[in-house]
């Protein structure tokens, strides 16, 4: 960057002043918040997306205030920072992101974060592998090229991101923020400690509500808009279809979408989840084409006035309620 570090200080407060008076932000993190809680000299966080805003929100507590680079209702791949959005996560103490999961907020962690970031990527467990998709252009037409960063090739095996989905994959990363907010604040150590603690806790009842509602489905394969749900999968014992690959802007081809079509007249399926983040169209498209009815379930990218729940808890427990509608389980 060009600008100044008393130009960008002051560009990262004007946009922290903005994002508070939107509501963006995960915490108190206003002057008044931080009187309030007795915390005037509290961490500053920069979270990449939504989970990750609310888990650190979670574990600092009082004593941090979290903000959030997408916006609520944005769709958080493909995102873009603004200049105020680089200035504010070079002042940030923190920066809590997820490597391979947003391109631009991977390039600021590496040139303006330094070592005041956090990648949820070193704890988070990404052993699951999705296959990349390219629907967007003829195989002749890119077949030599190299593709650019976070595009990948069809048939290439890439890791699949979407932890979260996960509860007890996210309760891991809890508790490792717990202990690098500890690095960062010592006198906030016990607080770390207990908040982490709490947030398991609701984790671990949520992820043994869903592992027995989820039990005894008669249908074990789901159809998503895109292929954002293997964690979930993995854990409840069901196999995903995404019409979509890990970016659910790609468009699959007519082809694809047919032999889609025809898996879910074959496995007995009756449901096709649809997304509040992305068009339903394409979902919709298939749903009508197989005679079968449409539901949400959510991804939890980012929140929107239209989500079933306002926090991470409250909107897995309705896509609980919706699995179990939509796979008939007893």
């Amino acid at each position: 960057m060009d600008n100044s570090v008393t130009r960008r200080s002051a560009i990262a407060a004007a946009t922290a002043s903005l994002l508070l008076l939107a509501g963006c932000g995960g915490s108190a993190g206003s002057d008044a918040a931080d009187a309030a809680t007795g915390n005037a000299e509290g961490l500053d966080l920069v979270a990449g997306f939504y989970p990750l805003e609310w888990a650190a929100a979670r574990v600092g507590g009082d004593r941090v205030s979290v903000s959030s680079l997408t916006a609520p209702g944005a769709e958080p791949h493909d995102l873009e920072l603004t200049p105020q959005d680089v200035a504010g996560i070079s002042d940030a103490d923190l920066l809590v992101y997820l490597s391979g999961f947003q391109a631009a907020v991977d390039e600021a962690a590496g040139s303006q974060a330094g070592d005041h970031s956090w990648d949820a990527a070193e704890v988070a467990d990404l052993t699951l592998t999705t296959t990349g998709h390219d629907h967007e252009h003829a195989e002749e037409e890119h077949a030599d090229e190299e593709h650019a960063e976070g595009e990948h090739a069809e048939g290439e095996e890439v890791p699949d991101p979407h932890f979260w989905l996960d509860p007890t994959r996210l309760a891991d990363v809890g508790d490792a923020l717990a202990a690098q907010l500890t690095e960062l604040d010592p006198d906030g150590a016990d607080t770390y400690e207990q908040n982490a603690a709490a947030l398991r806790e609701d984790l671990q009842a949520l992820d043994e509500e869903m592992t027995d509602g989820l039990q005894n489905c008669a249908v074990d394969t789901l159809v998503t808009s895109h292929d954002a749900f293997g964690y979930l999968a993995d854990r409840y014992g069901f196999e995903v279809i995404g019409i979509s690959g890990l970016d659910p802007t790609t468009e699959p081809s007519p082809a694809a979408l047919a032999e889609i079509s025809d898996l879910v007249a074959e496995r007995d399926v009756t449901t096709v989840y649809t997304e509040v983040l992305i068009d339903p169209a394409i979902a919709e498209t298939v749903a009508a084409e197989a005679g079968v009815q449409t539901a949400v379930l959510d991804p939890l990218e980012g929140l929107t006035d239209e989500s079933a729940g306002d926090d991470y808890l409250a909107v897995m427990q309705a896509n609980l309620a919706a699995l179990q509608e939509g796979q008939s389980c007893s």
